[in-house]
């Protein structure tokens, strides 16, 4: 009996040994310094998925952390303001069940550009305008046209890295299942240069209903070789509210001129809305080659032949 006591004592013993090296083991682990980005994103799901999440944005993470934050609570799913990015592990953990970030509204219009966008996102969430474009270059082959007109839900505290990345990714599973739906498959090159003519009739058209219309045009005059000669073009970049003048057509020399270069600019001039693209797609079937403003309702009044349009011109001078 003695002996037997002896044994569970040993046993009793060895088993408390190893639980103590494992308890001290986690509160060693759990209290070495971790580094964080100030704002984090936290799927809904699993803790599993969001560890696995966590460690595809490069973070650190382990089984232990999955059993600790299991331990913890629930993880609050969005964007979580960290603040601070040197804390310990279990300081981690303890906010991504305890912090959610304040999120701030930034909108994109249809027809703006990127670079003026990027000023009103530096001015609205402290960011550097110029470290924004930065990012944006090292992500896409393309200077303009590659985000979706939204207004967007984002966390303060954001960088300009993880910003220019959120709203990449947003706005290309946008055009992905966009073009899922209208070709049944995706084809970024193809896509873009539906964006080049979209952001045209964007800039041009008074609404939504004359886009088709405008389309024909840009297609009308391509057809036949004339120059598209619309001042939308050349309101690219920080030109996207100047008033084009004659003085403005004559002394640009940027591939935007239509005036002076024949054909589509080789980059879009704007960012463009769903409508635009499916107008420069599903173009309407006209003979139109002339538009112009009518002053008393805003529209165009569209013309087949130069006649007709100088015409238009004139009765619009009486106004």
């Amino acid at each position: 009996m003695i002996k037997m006591l002896a044994r569970y004592h040993k046993i009793f013993f060895f088993i408390f040994t190893v639980f103590l090296l494992f308890f001290i083991g986690i509160l060693y682990y759990l209290s070495l310094p971790f580094k964080s980005k100030s704002v984090v994103y936290i799927p809904q799901g699993s803790v599993s998925k969001i560890i696995a999440s966590l460690g595809k944005e490069g973070y650190q993470v382990s089984n232990i952390d999955a059993f600790v934050l299991r331990f913890l609570g629930q993880a609050q799913a969005g964007w979580i303001q960290i603040g601070e990015e040197n804390l310990t592990r279990i300081d981690f953990l303890r906010k991504l069940t305890t912090a959610k970030a304040a999120l701030e509204s930034i909108t994109l219009i249809p027809g703006e550009t990127t670079l003026v966008f990027f000023r009103q996102l530096a001015t609205q969430l402290n960011l550097n305008e110029d470290k924004l474009l930065s990012e944006y270059k090292k992500r896409t082959p393309y200077l303009e046209g590659m985000f979706y007109p939204e207004t967007y839900k984002i966390p303060k505290g954001i960088n300009e890295a993880f910003l220019v990345e959120l709203l990449l990714s947003y706005s290309k599973n946008y055009s992905q299942q966009a073009s899922q739906k209208i070709f049944g498959e995706f084809n970024e090159k193809k896509w873009h240069q539906y964006v080049i003519t979209a952001s045209i009739i964007q800039k041009e058209a008074a609404s939504n209903e004359e886009m088709p219309l405008v389309a024909s045009v840009i297609y009308n005059r391509l057809k036949i070789g004339m120059k598209l000669q619309m001042d939308g073009t050349l309101n690219y970049g920080l030109f996207s509210h100047t008033r084009i003048t004659p003085e403005r057509i004559r002394t640009d020399e940027s591939f935007y001129n239509t005036y002076k270069f024949e054909g589509l600019p080789r980059e879009a001039v704007c960012n463009v809305s769903l409508n635009a693209i499916r107008a420069a797609i599903f173009p309407a079937k006209t003979n139109y080659l002339y538009f112009m403003r009518d002053k008393s309702t805003g529209k165009h009044i569209f013309s087949s032949n130069l006649n007709d349009h100088n015409k238009a011109v004139e009765a619009q001078r009486g106004k």
